[in-house]
């Protein structure tokens, strides 16, 4: 029986190989566990199909993010926060930056992708990493402003 690998096997192969396996291993085993596809020419044509289609993807992904890193790094997000006797009241976190990115340059960036070792408790410019996806950083300058 020939049998299309849809994830890597050990000792047998890796993901989209076609191999020659014993009727029962392949079909209560591979097939059985959806490590596998009976061969067909139907699917085989549909898994490359899929491979083009997820490359397309993953280079459209890639390109849309480097048109977000750019526009991150080129502006500065302006965060307003109360002042205190010193420095600001309360601190800026990953959630006030996420809001602040969304209402100001309209990019959605998840609170849990911005990288603070701490909150940023006084005013001035600070910089913020920001992982955006797929090895993709941006560094943005965020500007606390008391008011």
């Amino acid at each position: 029986m020939k049998v299309l690998l849809i994830k890597d096997v050990k000792a047998l192969g890796k993901a989209g190989e076609i191999k020659e396996v014993k009727d029962g291993y392949g079909q209560n085993f591979l097939i059985g566990k959806g490590f596998a596809r009976l061969a067909t020419p139907d699917v085989v044509e549909n898994w490359k199909q899929e491979q083009e289609d997820m490359a397309q993807q993953l280079k459209d992904d890639l390109a849309r993010l480097e048109v977000e890193k750019k526009a991150l790094e080129a502006t500065t997000i302006k965060i307003e926060k109360r002042k205190a006797p010193v420095g600001i009241k309360g601190s800026v976190g990953n959630v006030d930056i996420a809001k602040a990115i969304e209402e100001q340059l309209k990019i959605a960036i998840e609170k849990k992708s911005i990288n603070l070792k701490k909150a940023l408790k006084s005013e001035g410019f600070h910089e913020v990493d920001i992982k955006l996806g797929h090895g993709i950083h941006a560094k943005i300058n965020v500007e606390i402003v008391g008011v």
